[in-house]
This record gives C-alpha cells, sequence and structure tokens, in this order.
C-alpha cells in the first residue's frame, strides 16, 4: 500500500470556510472583484492526502482510522479532517465503521478502480484468447464471478473476429468450470454466505470441486451444466495473486470431450499469460488454505 509521505507540517492550514468540508478556502469572487487565480485543485490535493492515509499500511492493517489519527498524519485540524470526510462519505468514496466510528476507504472508490481494471483485463486478454482459440481450435471466453453467477466478458474464436453469443450472459457459478476456478479465494464459510446452505451441489461437494481445480491448475466439467456440453477454465490472477477472471474453453462433447485434459492444460498456460501480464510472479510456497470442517 501507498505510504503517506511529503505532507505539509501539522497546524499549517489556514482558517477554513465552513461551507467547504474540504478546505479549499475562499471561492473567487463571481463579480470579478476576486482572487481568480486561487487554485481550484486544492481542496482535492487535501482530499488525496486522506485517501493517501486511509491507503496507507496502519490504515489496512487496523481495518480503519479515526478522525484523530488522520489529522495528525495529514497535518490538518481534527474540524477540518471531520468535515471533509463527511462530504467523502456522503459521496461514497469512504465508508465509516458504525461501530468503531473509523474511516475506511469506500465502495464508490473500489469500484471506479474495479471497472478501469475491468477494462484493461479485457485488453490483455484477448489476444492471448486468440492465441488460443486458434491452438485449440474452439471458441474461449473471459468470465468474472457476480454475485453467485459467472459472468462472460469477452468471447473469441481463433479467427479475426469477436463471439458476442455469450457476452453480457450469467450462469450458475456452481455448474461451470469458470466458477469453480473463479471461488479459489473463497473460503468455506464465505462459500456458505454465498449460496447458502441449500446450494446444488452441497457446499462441501462444491469445496472438494474448488481444491481440485486448485490442484490441477484448470477445472473440467462435463455435461454439469447442459447436456452434450464440455468446458475446461483456468483462473486469471491480478499483481495480488488474487484470482480476478477465469479463461474458459466450452464445446460439444463429440468435439471436445476426448481431449479435455489437454485443453484444460493449454487454457491454464493461456491464463498464466494473462497473469504475467497483470503483473503477477508466482510463488513457490502455497499460501495456507481453510479447512472445511
Amino acid at each position: 500500500m501507498a505510504r503517506v509521505t511529503n505532507l505539509p507540517p501539522r497546524g499549517t492550514d489556514g482558517p477554513e470556510d465552513p461551507a467547504d468540508p474540504h478546505g479549499a478556502g475562499p471561492r473567487p469572487d463571481s463579480s470579478g472583484g476576486g482572487d481568480t487565480t486561487a487554485p481550484r485543485g486544492h481542496g482535492l490535493r487535501r482530499d488525496i492526502d486522506l485517501l493517501e492515509a486511509l491507503a496507507s499500511d496502519e490504515a489496512q492493517n487496523a481495518g480503519g482510522l479515526g478522525v484523530v489519527r488522520l489529522a495528525q498524519l495529514v497535518g490538518r485540524e481534527k474540524t477540518q479532517v471531520s468535515r471533509a470526510l463527511k462530504a467523502l462519505a456522503a459521496s461514497g468514496i469512504v465508508e465509516r465503521d458504525p461501530d468503531t466510528l473509523e474511516y475506511r476507504l469506500g465502495w464508490r472508490l473500489f469500484s471506479l478502480v474495479a471497472r478501469t481494471s475491468q477494462n484493461r483485463l479485457v485488453r490483455m486478454a484477448e489476444p492471448v484468447m486468440h492465441a488460443l482459440s486458434a491452438d485449440v481450435e474452439e471458441t474461449s471466453h473471459l468470465c468474472v464471478l457476480s454475485d453467485r453467477e459467472v459472468l462472460t466478458l469477452l468471447s473469441v474464436s481463433g479467427h479475426s473476429f469477436r463471439v458476442h453469443g455469450w457476452e453480457g450472459r450469467g450462469v450458475p457459478a456452481w455448474q461451470t468450470s469458470a466458477g469453480r476456478v473463479l471461488l479459489a479465494d473463497a473460503t468455506p464459510d464465505e462459500l456458505y454466505v454465498r449460496f447458502g446452505t441449500t446450494s446444488t451441489p452441497p457446499i462441501p461437494e462444491l469445496w472438494a470441486l474448488i481444491q481440485e481445480a486448485s490442484r490441477q491448475g484448470y477445472a473440467r466439467v462435463s455435461e454439469e451444466f447442459e447436456a452434450g456440453l464440455v468446458g475446461v477454465s483456468a483462473p486469471v490472477r491480478d499483481f495480488r495473486g488474487r484470482v480476478v477472471a477465469a479463461i474458459n474453453i466450452s464445446a460439444p462433447k463429440s468435439r471436445l470431450g476426448d481431449r479435455l485434459d489437454q485443453a484444460g492444460r493449454t487454457t491454464a498456460k493461456a491464463a498464466a499469460r494473462v497473469s504475467a501480464l497483470l503483473g503477477w510472479e508466482p510463488r513457490h510456497t502455497p499460501f495456507p488454505r481453510a479447512r472445511l470442517t
């Protein structure tokens, strides 16, 4: 996480306009008699200081920071910081824990980052998927997890055109090979929260399938989602090592069934190339995993 550096010394802020929660100072006189050269980005820079403080290792380890500590970090008066945080919270840029009253980065900020990351994901994946489809001679799909469903962002063939039949469509995550690799980072408790206790298959069975896919490096299904259809999927990881997408190959069993494992290994290599483009460097020591009890 970014560290807060080169911040102004504490207590250097001047008087703040109560109507200006960001501390940007008085606005220019619209009649033309005021100082029209006043920096309009001053309040934005102060907000960025607060966001950097909330992205610091200290904030991440603690799960949030209070107004007093944030004021110390950014060198501003507590009342100024409090007003700025309330304005940012109203926009969803930061969130305030109702129990601890501490602030953390909010859903809207992460949503903006996610949209940007998703666009980059598609750009990085598309040429790799074209090569994969040409190699396997089947259409490939780029999928992400959306609540309980697998959503297809991109479908391409081995030719120079994109295939749009699956793009934007969602299918139940537990029925697909893509869902099993997209859920690789989930703990058993998270699976119960996401799917409940009445999922099909039951959570213990789904957990076992996810673990098998993690060991193999890819997941495979045969006629579990649709009669006569088989598929393989492999995980795409971001720079943190988290699974952010899956690359999938699906085709009729009559065409792909006899070479499903070969297609799985080829798809895993393609997914690893996309992961490398996103900054992922595989670790030789596996992370400890939760156990299903």
